[in-house]
């Protein structure tokens, strides 16, 4: 029996991240004590935000792979979803995104909309290179700002994020890449791409940058709850 559509679509989205970032990004946002509608905000912005990501990397992954197939009739799975239903989710959820940034507040939109950008040009022009770690970095440094700015119905906040947090919000975003690629970086080598994490990998052996990675993320994680308890968002 095939896969529903519907159902294709939504794994190309990458829902697990997707939703993992949300709930996270939620989860500060009521750390920071926003009210509850604000939290409700921030987490549709930044699903609908990954979404449109991860609808914009299958895309690409799709281009990557055709340029290394055998046959260009030859099928993988997942391709019995069309591209251009794929192209139709992400300009939906593009359009979707830019108000409910807005809604935020002009700064914090500001800071999500440019988080998104850099994340999907880099993906496009640096996933293959030593430098994947730098979209990912920047990215994750907006996070703050984002949240520091943010507000309701179009009006935010003029205070700025703290430095350690932009600064460990950086770090954890190295960290995050690092896990997230590990699992590809067999067909990395393969394909002749040279990321990060596989020129890490190619020194350390995966299983040891596997543990370096997670325990690299964890410290940073803890502090983050720690700068938020004494030094706090903004």
């Amino acid at each position: 029996m095939p896969t529903p559509p519907a159902l294709l679509l939504l794994r190309a989205a990458r829902p697990r991240q997707a939703l993992v970032t949300a709930l996270a990004l939620a989860a500060a946002a009521a750390a920071a004590g926003r009210p509850l509608r604000e939290v409700g905000l921030v987490a549709a912005t930044v699903l609908t935000g990954q979404s449109a990501l991860g609808w914009a990397a299958d895309l690409a992954d799709r281009r990557r792979e055709a340029r290394h197939r055998p046959h260009p009739d030859q099928t993988r799975d997942g391709d019995a979803l069309d591209a251009g239903t794929v192209w139709f989710a992400l300009t939906c959820a593009v359009l979707l995104v830019v108000p409910l940034a807005v809604a935020n507040g002009r700064r914090a939109a500001a800071a999500y909309l440019v988080l998104l950008a850099v994340s999907a040009i880099g993906d496009r022009l640096l996933r293959g290179r030593v430098l994947s770690f730098l979209p990912w970095m920047a990215g994750f440094a907006l996070y703050p700002a984002f949240l520091a700015y943010g507000g309701w119905n179009g009006v935010g906040t003029d205070t700025p994020p703290t430095v350690a947090m932009t600064v460990l919000a950086a770090a954890l975003g190295l960290g995050v890449h690092v896990l997230l690629s590990l699992p590809g970086v067999a067909r990395d080598h393969e394909e002749g791409r040279r990321p990060l994490p596989l020129v890490l990998a190619l020194r350390t052996g995966t299983p040891r940058l596997l543990l370096l990675a997670g325990v690299w993320t964890g410290l940073v994680a803890v502090g983050i709850l720690i700068a938020g308890r004494t030094v706090g968002l903004t």
